[in-house]
């Protein structure tokens, strides 16, 4: 019997005792196995691959069906399954022992697929494939997870995190949870709180970069960017964080036009500047004026829909655009 993902819950019958999750969505078949079914179907779990059981399939059998005082009942998951092990599941399947419950994993199966075709035409045995997720679905997780966890976080920086876990549910999961455990001492989460706390050690450097070029420092930002191959989404990384970066400046400059105070601006600033970029922020204060600064957003709002629509010339275009603000 073939149901979707979401529907197992509502599934979940004593005597169906074999459950066969297939597809590329392993990030959601795990979430599925750990979150739905271990917790209801037994805490001893049995964790094997197709091939040590096919290597003594004797042995298998004999363990499953030998029960101990300690292992009433068992969870056997048994990974990368193909065609080789349809009659061993047949076999299994006869003994109709309902304290046994088995759950097996596979990779895309084609609808070819001998054992795609035996669960999907049995009313006693579940078949669930697992599509892979798109932008859409993963979005809706990653708002639901900040709703519900009451995090204030802006659209923008949701779309980035998305954006970034390219597909891949595991990923963001990771991204979204170091997100949440850093927000217990924050009322708010920034962009630049995002790039610390996801990217990699090359990301790093596209903030040092950003920072750099705003105080026209032409050796370390070139350094910067002789020293990395930078992809599309890089480029792209490279521009939201200037983006950030002067969305910040310009708020600190009517703040500090208003103030007439730099450290007071810098102290009183929220969310809280940390202490190792003041000084740079100083300079950059020093150096751009409230026009300049707003002229500098929209070029970079304009170049971002350029780099996408040139995608193949991205690292030519920001290179020139950097290299014409130093010289600026």
């Amino acid at each position: 019997m073939i149901i979707k993902h979401y529907e197992i819950q509502n599934n979940l019958r004593e005597q169906v005792n074999c459950y066969l999750f297939y597809g590329l969505n392993t990030g959601l078949i795990e979430e599925t196995i750990n979150k739905r079914l271990k917790p209801i179907f037994s805490k001893n779990v049995f964790n094997y691959d197709e091939s040590e059981i096919l290597n003594n399939i004797d042995s298998f059998k004999e363990s499953l069906l030998n029960k101990s005082f300690f292992e009433e009942n068992k969870l056997v998951i048994i990974s990368r399954v193909t065609d080789k092990l349809l009659d061993l599941i047949k076999d299994l399947i006869e003994i109709k022992d309902l304290s046994l419950k088995i759950i097996l994993k596979s990779n895309n199966l084609e609808k070819k697929s001998k054992l795609r075709n035996f669960f999907e035409k049995s009313k006693d045995l579940i078949i669930v494939p697992f599509y892979e997720d798109n932008y859409q679905t993963l979005l809706m997780l990653t708002q639901n997870f900040f709703r519900e966890n009451k995090i204030k976080i802006s659209s923008q920086n949701i779309n980035y995190i998305v954006e970034k876990s390219r597909g891949n549910r595991i990923s963001l999961k990771n991204d979204i949870q170091k997100i949440k455990i850093f927000s217990q001492n924050k009322s708010s989460i920034e962009f630049e709180d995002i790039l610390r706390l996801t990217s990699s050690a090359e990301n790093y450097n596209i903030s040092e970069l950003v920072d750099q070029c705003l105080v026209k420092n032409k050796k370390k930002t070139t350094n910067i960017l002789n020293e990395n191959i930078s992809s599309t989404e890089d480029n792209i990384l490279i521009l939201k964080s200037f983006l950030y970066k002067l969305k910040r400046l310009k708020k600190l400059k009517i703040e500090f036009e208003n103030k007439k105070n730099l450290e007071l601006t810098l102290s009183s600033f929220k969310p809280p500047i940390f202490w190792k970029d003041k000084d740079i922020i100083k300079q950059q204060l020093n150096m751009w004026s409230l026009t300049d600064i707003q002229l500098y957003i929209q070029e970079i709002n304009n170049l971002e829909i350029t780099i996408k629509k040139n995608s193949q010339i991205s690292n030519q275009i920001i290179n020139n655009f950097i290299n014409e603000r130093l010289e600026a």
